[in-house]
């Protein structure tokens, strides 16, 4: 392991076990063997540091997600994803905090990209209700936001994110396939994800074909 990773790790084993408060450039030099100035040189200041554990814990956690396999259900999958990032924030509080108040890494739009992909998979079977694009949103803050309040206040309703998941997805699901209920709306955004491969179509149809279905989606 070369000394970068390995203070990475050190910092990330510290934030993990006693807080933010245990990662100091003196505490994570002593307990990973170097000195200070190491610390200095590699990554500028602590922050430089606790960046870098951020986009090392995160990444290794979305490339675990990435190497799980769909199934044959984007709706189960969709769930699947919920909890696991439900799990993550709750297992890695202080890592997740710190994610949060920061801006997007090469880490966090790589787990972006993931939700973008299942909510992809759902309206291709004709369940949303709204823009892929919309849902992404209102996924991933609702996500967010429990995961921040149950790290905040650890008594709170055990249920909160099961409810929460639910509430999310009665917003932005169909009860049935768009083309059995004759949901226009559903209709729209499930043939949005085929536009770009429609190949009778130049690019700027294909452009002019997505904003009018942006559109009629609502968004």
């Amino acid at each position: 392991m070369d000394a970068r990773t390995n203070l990475v790790e050190v910092a990330a084993r510290l934030l993990r076990e006693q807080g933010p408060a245990a990662v100091t450039t003196r505490g994570v030099a002593q307990a990973a063997g170097v000195q200070a100035p190491a610390i200095y040189r590699m990554f500028g200041d602590k922050d430089g540091l606790l960046d870098a554990v951020a986009e090392h814990v995160f990444a290794t956690y979305v490339a675990e997600k990435s190497r799980t396999p769909d199934t044959d259900d984007p709706l189960a999958d969709l769930r699947a994803g919920w909890d696991t990032h439900i799990g993550f924030g709750l297992a890695n509080p202080a890592l997740y905090v710190l994610l949060a108040g920061r801006p997007p890494s090469p880490a966090t739009v790589a787990g972006m990209a993931k939700l973008r992909a299942k909510v992809r998979r759902v309206a291709e079977i004709g369940r949303l209700r709204v823009s892929e694009q919309r849902a992404v949103e209102l996924i991933h803050a609702a996500n967010t936001g429990v995961v921040l309040t149950l790290i905040a206040a650890p008594d709170s309703d055990p249920g909160l994110a099961d409810a929460m998941y639910e509430a999310v997805t009665r917003s932005i699901l169909t009860d049935a396939p768009a083309l059995a209920q004759d949901g226009p709306v559903a209709a729209a955004v499930a043939f949005r994800t085929v536009v770009p491969d429609l190949p009778a179509l130049t690019d700027t149809e294909r452009a002019m074909l997505s904003e009018w279905l942006d559109r009629a989606t609502g968004y």
